[in-house]
């Protein structure tokens, strides 16, 4: 039998796009170092409101406004990122929001905090995040050129998860220490660094051709596009299926205390899980961009995720909930960098904003309503039964549409099948 040699480099993270596109690597720090302080604050948030209530459904209802504010803040921010200059915008909208995470710090500093305190800093980090989300994403294809967006996207996924994994780990060690406040402040400490790093790009104008000016119309045109575009409208619909049936990470303070005895720790290290996870997958994403079946992949490690998911309920055992927790980071970061490189990949640059907020819009919401949903049901059955039941439906319902999106298995990202250059005209998609 013939054997083919597999090369490191096959394996290995693709690095090429930070020789490529030195500002490139601006874009990377500023990610990785914001991260870092959204998992603080995140883990923090989901601590505070669960210690103020003793309610699953008030942390996943604090994620869900969240979600809904930076729902509002992502479309309209892709309609700015297609007439402004997107390092402007992605600059100002981390200065802003520091201020809110200063107020989260100075609530949580209160010997009484205010649960509308969060709600509303909820509302405001979503709203502000949002808006400067599409023109962050915006910026990578034209940074990077079409060739190298599966590369950029694993080292997107992996800047990303820098600060999942050493987020909740930290902020439960500083939790249970000197305290929420310090988590809060060191979040508004992380975007101001990320500001001052996107200062180093030179200005981004917008695209020659960007298309409709008036708000309404211009977020239509960019939902018209992904809808005749099955293969792009079938990346939105599989990643929401898997984060709406299987998302319980609002139930990990309720399962760390209830299921498995422990503390803020206990919660750091569930959410610190899947980010390892998901770090894994980057560092050996270097065959993504080569794959010729990118859309079978696709659909193999959403399935994964589920089953993933299914296994947190079926055990005691807090390391074997971590492992499998690590197998579902794993899966859903392999999804995304394809996901990721496919869309960007379909896209014209005209409408790379636009596009982008659809991406980040569902990539929020979704997770957002799959929390809530989990929370609610932690009220019907048994905590722990929750993900159980929710990793088998994702696997049924993302199979169910696998098999009924031909375009969609047979994209790919190495060859002609399913492809289309990404200066494409948008009007030629059937």
């Amino acid at each position: 039998m013939l054997e083919v040699p597999v090369r490191l480099g096959d394996v290995v993270i693709d690095v090429g796009p930070l020789r490529a596109a030195p500002e490139f690597r601006f874009v990377l720090a500023a990610q990785a170092i914001s991260m870092l302080g959204t998992h603080l604050t995140v883990v923090a948030v989901n601590v505070q409101v669960y210690q103020l209530t003793g309610s699953s459904v008030q942390v996943g209802a604090v994620g869900l406004v969240f979600g809904v504010a930076l729902l509002v803040g992502m479309l309209t921010g892709g309609v700015v990122a297609d007439l402004a200059d997107r390092r402007t915008i992605a600059v100002a909208t981390r200065a802003a929001v520091v201020a809110v995470f200063v107020g989260l710090a100075v609530n949580a500093a209160l010997p009484a905090p205010h649960l509308w305190v969060v709600y509303v800093a909820a509302v405001l980090a979503g709203g502000i995040n949002g808006l400067g989300g599409p023109a962050l994403m915006a910026l990578v294809p034209a940074l990077v050129g079409p060739e190298r967006l599966a590369a950029a996207a694993a080292l997107t996924a992996l800047s990303i998860q820098f600060g999942a994994v050493i987020g909740p780990v930290l902020a439960g060690v500083i939790a249970a220490g000197p305290g929420l406040a310090v988590c809060f402040a060191l979040d508004a400490l992380c975007f101001v660094i990320s500001a001052v790093l996107l200062c180093f790009l030179a200005p981004v104008p917008p695209p020659e051709a960007a298309g409709e000016r008036r708000p309404i119309r211009s977020i239509a045109e960019g939902i018209s596009f992904v809808r005749r575009d099955r293969v792009l409208s079938g990346i939105l619909l599989i990643d929401t299926l898997a984060m709406v049936f299987a998302m319980p990470y609002a139930l990990f303070p309720e399962l760390a205390t209830e299921h498995f005895g422990g503390g803020p720790q206990t919660v750091g290290l569930l959410y610190s899980a899947p980010a390892a996870g998901a770090l894994l997958a980057a560092f050996v994403s270097g065959w993504a961009g080569r794959v010729r079946a990118t859309g079978v992949v696709l659909t193999g490690v959403v399935v994964v995720w589920g089953v993933a998911i299914a296994c947190v309920g079926l055990t005691a055992s807090l390391w074997v909930v971590l492992v499998a927790l690590v197998f579902a980071g794993l899966a859903d970061t392999t999804s995304e960098i394809l996901r990721r490189a496919l869309m960007q990949q379909r896209t014209p640059d005209r409408l790379q904003g636009r596009v982008g907020s659809l991406w980040l819009a569902q990539g929020t919401v979704a997770p957002s309503v799959g929390n809530m949903a989990a929370g609610v049901l932690s009220r019907v059955l048994p905590t722990a039964a929750v993900p159980v039941v929710g990793g088998l439906v994702c696997v049924v319902a993302v199979v169910a549409l696998t098999l009924r999106r031909p375009d969609l298995r047979r994209a790919s990202l190495s060859g002609p099948v399913g492809a289309r250059p990404v200066d494409a005209d948008p009007q030629a998609v059937e």
